[in-house]
């Protein structure tokens, strides 16, 4: 799970004399079906390094003699692989983009549906939902939210939805994108609990973008930082399946640092080149984005 400490590796020097790190990965893709070969090796290496350490292994080769005969660390290395970097409304200005398109959407069409892709714990799921709620210009009960991840232990802490503050986790502080967000968060000490109302329009499943095939039908995708850890050579497969999710006209939502290769901006029209939002193969209307820049 990625924490947003940026552990570092063991190294390349470490990584180029235990030739274990290749079998580690094979390992991990052939028999736990977790697709390595899509990801950074910088980003695999931090995370298989983080789990040496809490495990006591000074080599790979000890690491993968380990993983190899102990189930539990074969969870917990699945569970490291999984992209988990999440936050109730995280980066405020795409926020405000967000709420121009679920604005727009709530008026144009009779249904919003939503997929939020590889959403971790439930945070950005539950905020779409709040955002609607909060907002009068968008009818909330015509919203629907699918939040989607592969990690399993991520989607039962966003069915439960209760999260714990922390002295490095400031929920309070995240919440206040809304200007009264006690009115779907129940707040107890440093436990909060989503209120029932905003889990009414949210439910959860597992989905791998890569291995999984298209959802359909969406009229808008949000899919933040997770791109920036694959391997180029599989973006464009994964922004497919997206685009083939979306409904003619509706819109994704990729991450800040993140943009959409070359080769598929004949399917991806730019709406605000700042916020990474794109409307699929549709004419945008530039008026009413927050803070909107002409220039891309």
């Amino acid at each position: 799970m990625i924490d947003g400490t940026g552990d570092a590796g063991l190294g390349s020097d470490s990584t180029g004399t235990d030739g274990a790190f290749p079998d580690i990965l094979t390992f991990v893709e052939d028999e736990l079906s977790f697709a390595t070969s899509h990801y950074n090796d910088s980003y695999l290496d931090r995370r298989v390094s983080s789990r040496m350490r809490r495990t006591q292994c000074e080599t790979y080769e000890a690491y993968f003699k380990k993983l190899r005969t102990n189930p539990d660390e074969q969870e917990a290395l699945l569970e490291a692989l999984s992209i988990n970097v999440t936050g109730f409304f995280r980066n405020p200005d795409v926020w405000s983009g967000i709420r121009t398109i679920l604005r727009r959407l709530s008026e144009n069409t009779g249904t919003v549906r939503i997929w939020s892709a590889a959403c971790a714990d439930g945070r950005e799921p539950y905020s779409l939902s709040m955002l609607a709620h909060d907002d009068p210009k968008i009818d909330e009960s015509s919203v629907t939210v699918l939040g989607t991840d592969i990690s399993t232990p991520a989607l039962e802490t966003a069915r439960k939805g209760v999260y714990e503050e922390s002295r490095t986790v400031d929920l309070d502080e995240q919440l206040t994108f809304l200007d009264d967000y006690h009115r779907y968060v129940d707040v107890d000490d440093r436990t909060f609990r989503i209120s029932d109302e905003i889990k009414q329009n949210v439910r959860f499943r597992r989905h791998d973008l890569i291995n999984d095939d298209p959802k359909s039908g969406f009229d808008l995708v949000v899919c933040r930082n997770l791109f920036i850890y694959i391997d180029n050579a599989y973006k464009e497969s994964m922004l497919k399946t997206i685009a083939r999710s979306l409904r003619s006209d509706g819109y994704l939502v990729i991450g800040k640092a993140e943009t959409i290769p070359p080769t598929l901006k004949s399917a991806f029209t730019v709406c605000e080149a700042r916020l990474r939002i794109y409307q699929r193969d549709g004419k945008v209307d530039h008026a009413g984005w927050p803070d909107h820049h002409s220039n891309p």
